[in-house]
């Protein structure tokens, strides 16, 4: 037998041993915007970007776990928020095909203890969530819910009796009420748990294994830590009982399956082409009021280039799923932190502009004299009645929306402004006379114009 030099035995390992691929001038564009927006010690994402339905970008950042230092994987399973509505819309369709609902048809015929508010609220004025149920999480009942051991049933008692914030069908307004009515209009319908339809109906079928209902797992993935921002401090989240959620926010999932999910819908599966355009038109209100809304998806621009997207935030996690359906690209992400520890839709609108070849310039502040600002303060009011109110504090012009902080805002060019953190443009608008009238706020999704009040 032949002996070879050692160093030729050095190089068959070399060979045989396995490698990392390199990244792509794709992945390195990516890789470079999202990997600053992630701090050391802190909770993580996981990301996937697909065109034509193949991964062309997959990746993880930051932690799984804060306290345990264990790093993010890209296989690992998160919660997905508000983005089951989706899917809760899909089962709807589903039983709508089958002939045993139609969208027009009143909730009280299926729900017939859901008190009569006065207007007849049909399945789909919970679909484009125009119905003028409150939102149940926006509600004082709401918090004393967060402890373990809630029921479906609890949860729905919290809102069935409060009256209409809005005559149904008149305004689009984000209730998670509607969505947890039509998860028991499925259970009704198809005689089975909510959880146990959709597992059956739609995860199985379209090989989503390491998505569920969470503690209804049917793989051996079990979800990570969640995180919450308190203060400067990164915190874990308490337990809930996801029972809270329900079919308007209670799943758990990965970004493959997440892929997967995207490829299915877009090669129209599971229901017919004409349902599956219904669920991607925007709701129509009465004097042209603003919806960007279908049957479970904002529908909206990004670069100009359509986009048909949902957001969710939970307990611990926030996510972003979007689809660029002319340019046959998705992105969705999953992180594991809320409360601002992550800026989970930054990070996604971010990856589909490079993935599209238009990424967001980034803005660079410019000094305007203090009391050039004068001109801007007062309120601005949108279409949707969202009021921003602009003050001057010294040489800084702050915005403050209703319900949040004041923000600082900086100058990047004559009349616009931006917010560190934020893709969003705010451009004030003179009238003949040179002053101020309006707000344009340029943004992913759906620009907004606020007249000054």
């Amino acid at each position: 037998m032949t002996k070879l030099p050692a160093l030729c035995i050095a190089s068959l390992f070399l060979l045989q041993a396995p490698f990392a691929a390199a990244q792509t001038p794709l992945e390195q564009r990516i890789d470079a915007a999202l990997a600053p927006m992630f701090k050391p010690n802190w909770p993580g994402a996981t990301v996937i970007v697909t065109r034509n339905g193949k991964p062309v970008f997959r990746k993880a950042y930051g932690l799984a776990s804060v306290q345990d230092n264990t790093p993010m994987q890209p296989e690992m399973q998160l919660r997905m928020g508000s983005i089951t509505k989706q899917f809760t819309a899909v089962g709807i369709l589903q039983l709508a095909e089958q002939g045993k609902l139609s969208v027009k048809d009143d909730i009280r015929k299926y729900l017939p203890d859901f008190p009569d508010k006065g207007k007849t609220i049909t399945i789909e004025h919970l679909l484009h969530h125009t119905s003028g149920i409150p939102n149940y999480t926006s509600l004082k009942a709401f918090r004393g819910l967060l402890g373990e051991n809630v029921s479906v049933p609890q949860v729905y008692a919290s809102f069935k009796d409060e009256a209409l914030e809005f005559a149904t069908g008149e305004r689009h307004s984000y209730s998670n009420s509607g969505y947890f009515l039509l998860g028991m209009v499925i259970e009704k319908l198809a005689g089975a748990k909510y959880q146990d339809y959709v597992a059956q109906n739609i995860f199985d079928p379209l090989g989503m294994k390491d998505t569920a209902y969470e503690g209804s797992e049917r793989s051996d993935k079990r979800r990570i830590k969640g995180h919450r921002l308190s203060g400067k401090d990164i915190v874990p989240v308490s337990d809930i009982d996801v029972d809270i959620a329900y079919a308007a926010g209670a799943l758990v999932t990965t970004v493959d399956d997440m892929a997967r999910w995207d490829a299915a819908v877009s090669s129209g599966k599971l229901l017919k082409a004409a349902t599956w355009s219904q669920a991607f038109t925007s709701c129509s209100l009465p004097q042209d009021a603003p919806c960007n809304y279908g049957y479970g998806w904002n529908i909206g621009t990004l670069a100009g280039h359509k986009m048909i997207h949902h957001g969710g935030s939970i307990p611990g996690f926030t996510a972003q799923a979007l689809r660029l359906p002319d340019d046959k690209v998705f992105v969705a992400v999953l992180t594991n932190g809320n409360g601002g520890a992550v800026n989970t839709p930054v990070i996604a609108y971010k990856t589909a502009a490079i993935a599209i070849g238009l990424p967001f310039p980034e803005f660079k502040a410019v000094a305007v004299a203090p009391e050039a600002l004068d001109s801007f303060v007062g309120t601005y009011v949108s279409a949707d009645k969202t009021k921003r109110v602009f003050k001057r504090e010294g040489d800084k012009l702050t915005m403050q929306r209703d319900g949040r902080d004041a923000a600082t805002l900086m100058a990047h060019g004559p009349d616009r402004f931006f917010m560190d953190g934020s893709l969003a443009s705010l451009e004030f608008q003179r009238g003949a006379d040179g002053k101020v009238q309006s707000l344009l706020v340029r943004q992913p999704g759906v620009d907004e114009t606020a007249q000054r009040q």
